[in-house]
């Protein structure tokens, strides 16, 4: 008898837990569906973060990352989904942990995840970051590599945007690929490939005048070479 009224109290307290669980679940699914009508990017991330305590799902922590890098929360994005390289990872995933890490300088971290992503998807968008990347590593034959893809597969279609200081603005990938190259080429030799990296950047301001970035560049290269 007695086992018998522990059995139905253990019963009664599952069924509890069980109508509660369910209660707050379609509470937080209520909640965050309201955040998202009324544009709250804060209150969708706590609904979503209450969602995947209720209900583990990866797809939510990767849209929880997601919204966390977009409002520049990186260091949050990445401890939503982790930074280690993991082929069962969704586009979405890599994508975060790529852009993260960049933005937080971990550059060697940021290139694994590039690459997966490139192994993907091949396109000019993620080898410009690649290149990008491989620059500042004094990886200059990676990036070459890289941006002889870029050039050969952009269009006047594919933009890249540029932020300086307040404002951004955007060129065609291939200016941005040029000015890129022009960069390789005065690191390969500093002192005999000025007047070199100073013909790719103004083959990129031809493309896009408004490339301030490949202006400044060539603008240095210039001062240095009266210098020398």
């Amino acid at each position: 008898m007695r086992n018998l009224y522990i059995l139905l109290l253990f019963f009664i307290a599952s069924f509890s837990y069980s109508q509660d669980s369910n209660y707050l679940l379609n509470h937080y699914k209520q909640y965050y569906e309201q955040m998202k009508s009324q544009g709250d990017v804060q209150g969708v991330i706590n609904g979503l973060t209450h969602l995947n305590v209720l209900e583990p799902n990866q797809a939510r922590a990767d849209t929880l990352a997601v919204l966390y890098m977009n409002e520049g929360r990186h260091i949050q994005a990445l401890n939503t989904i982790g930074i280690e390289s993991n082929e069962n990872d969704s586009d979405m995933a890599v994508e975060v942990k790529a852009i993260s890490l960049q933005f937080l300088n971990q550059l060697e971290r940021s290139l694994v995840h590039y690459e997966e992503l490139f192994k993907r998807k091949p396109n000019p968008l993620v080898a410009y970051e690649l290149a990008d990347i491989k620059i500042q590593l004094d990886d200059l034959m990676g990036a070459t590599k890289n941006i002889t893809f870029g050039i050969a597969n952009s269009n006047s279609d594919i933009m890249r945007t540029y932020y300086e200081g307040q404002g951004q603005y955007q060129v065609p990938m291939k200016a941005g690929f040029l000015y890129l190259k022009g960069l390789v080429k005065f690191k390969e030799n500093r002192e005999q490939n000025i007047d070199a990296a100073i013909t790719l950047m103004d083959e990129a301001l031809a493309i896009a005048p408004n490339f301030n970035l490949a202006k400044i560049s060539k603008d240095a290269l210039n001062a240095q070479k009266k210098q020398d």
